[in-house]
């Protein structure tokens, strides 16, 4: 069943060099306008049940999308059906009285999505619960952080229990074990078959999470289908532009998360054919990289998994590997401390500089619980002269004349 359909519908913006000008044109009836097209003519229908990721570079247009199907802008042109309940997080806390309490937020939040205040009191000790804010409740929402303004919001949109929940840019919202929590929510959706749009920028999650992606691209949509393949044409584009988004752009130094109980990075050690120079140096096709990762399970949930990307001079991955698929498990203990190596035999890389990348995902391999990006660099020399990324297994045969 149809859920969202979208008919020839398109989004421009009227852009004035000046107020005078806006002035003129209603006094006038002259046009002294320019007109900014942000979505080109679409039309489109998703289906109930569907996971829909949205990919595309910053300003293509999937922010826009996302609006006009949560109804919070209207099209210049076209009519956008829904014909189920929606919950848009698209400005978390955007819809805040700064002045007003927390309390008085949650009835105002509920009652913006068209609940009763009888139905409100059912349901506030269940928002303020997941909130974990309940200390908080009282103080107006300008004295919160902005995670906790987040961590709020994001509980009063999941009591609405929706049909379908709209996502820009976030998976699981605030930090920690709050952050887990969302993401947990968020499956739980996906397993109830509701609908879920989100964009994003982490390619991973998107491939992962999704059944479906659309490709977005000046407004409009360069390819819509199955994620591996959308993903790959996307990834394709980035690299002959030159051009990634800001999310994935390469960080100058590791960031570890602080709180306590929760999974963390604690150590890495990076290792190339057993030296750990400052400046590592393998030869194609005989030195071997291994990278250790000393890390905390967190107390109260499922032992995580790790990830280690290799990446390129442009930022991009080049290779990538996981616990999880690889078939690792941790046995838990009562330290709550682990270590784990992945050793890359014989690498293939061809010359170049590259960076090492660890991640400290959830059990399923989705949730990033902490990351750690390029964490190592080093570089590959060659004796031959091959190009391209990396050298592949092959056998040359000197055939007879006819053959």
């Amino acid at each position: 069943m149809t859920v969202i359909r979208l008919e020839n519908v398109a989004k421009t913006y009227r852009q004035y060099g000046s107020p005078f000008d806006r002035l003129w044109e209603v006094m006038t009836h002259r046009v002294r306008h320019q007109e900014h097209v942000v979505l080109e003519t679409m039309s489109l229908e998703i289906g109930e049940g569907q996971v829909v990721g949205l990919v595309g570079a910053n300003g293509a247009g999937k922010s826009t999308l996302l609006k006009l199907i949560a109804g919070t802008i209207q099209p210049t042109k076209g009519r956008v059906h829904v014909t189920v309940p929606i919950a848009a997080l698209l400005e978390l806390g955007a819809g805040f009285h700064p002045e007003m309490t927390g309390r008085e937020n949650v009835y105002l939040g509920a009652a913006v999505a068209g609940f009763t205040r009888p139905e409100v009191d059912l349901k506030y000790e269940e928002i303020v619960e997941f909130s974990g804010l309940l200390e908080a409740m009282d103080r107006p929402v300008k004295t919160y952080s902005s995670g906790m303004a987040a961590r709020l919001a994001f509980a009063v949109a999941m009591a609405v229990e929706p049909e379908v929940l709209i996502l820009d840019e976030t998976l699981s919202v605030g930090d920690g074990a709050f952050a887990r929590k969302s993401f947990d929510r968020i499956i739980d959706f996906k397993k109830a078959r509701k609908t879920i749009l989100f964009c994003s920028h982490s390619m991973y999650q998107i491939e992962a999470i999704c059944d479906r992606v659309l490709w977005i691209d000046r407004g409009r949509v360069m390819m819509d289908g199955e994620p591996s393949k959308v993903v790959t044409a996307y990834a394709e584009f980035l690299s002959t532009k030159s051009h990634r988004p800001e999310a994935e752009a390469p960080q100058e130094a590791s960031s570890f998360q602080e709180e306590k109980g929760l999974a963390r990075i604690i150590k890495i050690k990076v290792h190339a054919d057993g030296r750990s120079d400052e400046r590592l140096v393998l030869e194609t096709g005989l030195s071997s990289l291994k990278v250790t990762v000393h890390f905390e399970g967190g107390m109260n949930i499922a032992l995580p998994s790790l990830g280690v990307t290799l990446s390129g001079a442009h930022g991009g991955p080049v290779t990538s590997a996981s616990s999880l698929d690889d078939g690792l498990r941790f046995k838990r203990n009562d330290h709550e401390t682990y270590s784990a190596s992945i050793t890359f035999q014989r690498l293939a890389l061809l010359k170049g500089n590259y960076w090492v990348n660890v991640y400290l995902l959830c059990e399923e391999g989705i949730h990033v619980y902490d990351s750690a990006l390029r964490v190592a660099e080093f570089e590959m020399v060659q004796q031959c002269r091959e190009l391209g990324v990396v050298t592949l297994p092959r056998e040359w045969k000197n055939l007879d004349p006819g053959e």
